[in-house]
């Protein structure tokens, strides 16, 4: 290995690329309010394309756009001239992406995609390319130097048109108030989207009811634990939550007990039970379990017995 200070190299990279993006507040001016109102007022959808590095920033705005709302579509600069311009439709808004503006394949996309009408908005490094003369709006990412030593491998920019990004896509998100109940509608497959929508009932309702009266042997008792295997059973009179008991409660019986004649549930029972209702956010059971660093809620509905949720549930569905 070359006699390098690698930590030094590795700061000094960050602290370019920081110093980029944080220059950017400076660059923030009209066009990009104007850009921004375009895209909340769109009626179609906002097309995102680029060339090298840049179409890989540009298919990140894309996904983060469609994730927060905004609906996009990414088109690759090269292939756009063979066929992929089909993909542009009447009311779309178009943003290009290249640092120097003069790429070969972003010269010949533009005059096809100024036929069309459609607005052009330039995400460019070079206010004097030929992408940025063309646009009819200019978000501009200029830097002073890459990262790279040699000054050539996009690192710095790529940096700052990914930040102006996410710029854009923050203010969208913003201007249409959108929710986290929005965000889970998008991410229902994700942990996120899991968070906000998926119910305590939802994980619950498939456990079944394990529960037994006060006067219920320690026999019967650990067999309705055994049977549901949730380690806990609640005991229930007249539908009425009177305790539970746990596998740890089964346990501490036996330490402190030799004799179990005539032992009952209601004997070995904690009393007043955590519980939540059915219809709170699964996460919320999560907190509630940490809270009281205990494994298992008894799930109620208006105050009535509906089951128990573990936090093998939660386990199961990446909630933790």
């Amino acid at each position: 290995m070359h006699n390098i200070d690698i930590k030094k190299t590795a700061v000094e990279t960050l602290e370019l690329e920081a110093s980029a993006v944080q220059n950017l507040t400076k660059l923030i001016r009209e066009d990009f309010v104007h850009v921004v109102n375009r895209i909340f007022e769109l009626q179609g959808r906002v097309i995102v394309t680029g060339v090298g590095k840049s179409a890989i920033i540009a298919q990140k705005m894309v996904a983060t756009f469609n994730s927060t709302g905004t609906p996009a579509i990414f088109m690759h600069a090269a292939d756009a001239i063979h066929g992929d311009l089909g993909i542009i439709q009447e009311h779309d808004l178009i943003i290009a992406l290249s640092k120097s503006g003069n790429t070969p394949e972003i010269k010949v996309l533009i005059p096809f995609l100024r036929q069309r009408g459609n607005t052009l908005v330039a995400l460019v490094g070079n206010l004097d390319s030929f992408l940025a003369k063309h646009a009819d709006f200019i978000l501009d990412t200029t830097v002073e130097r890459e990262a790279c030593p040699n000054n050539l491998a996009p690192t710095t920019s790529t940096t700052a048109q990914l930040a102006m990004g996410d710029a854009l896509a923050v203010c969208l998100q913003t201007c249409r108030q959108f929710s986290d109940q929005d965000f889970a509608k998008y991410h229902p497959g994700g942990t996120l989207g899991k968070q906000l929508y998926l119910r305590v009932s939802d994980l619950s309702d498939s456990n079944g009811k394990p529960e037994v009266h006060p006067q219920a042997s320690i026999r019967e008792v650990i067999i309705t634990i055994t049977k549901f295997r949730l380690g806990a059973t609640a005991v229930i009179d007249k539908g009425i939550i009177l305790g539970i008991i746990t596998d740890g409660d089964i346990r501490r019986m036996l330490e402190n007990h030799e004799n179990l004649t005539g032992l009952t549930a209601q004997d070995i029972m904690a009393k007043q039970p955590k519980n939540i209702e059915k219809q709170e956010l699964a996460v919320e059971a999560l907190h509630k379990m940490r809270l009281h660093n205990i494994s298992q809620l008894l799930v109620t509905q208006h105050g009535i017995y509906h089951g128990i949720i573990h936090i093998q549930d939660l386990l199961k569905e990446g909630i933790i």
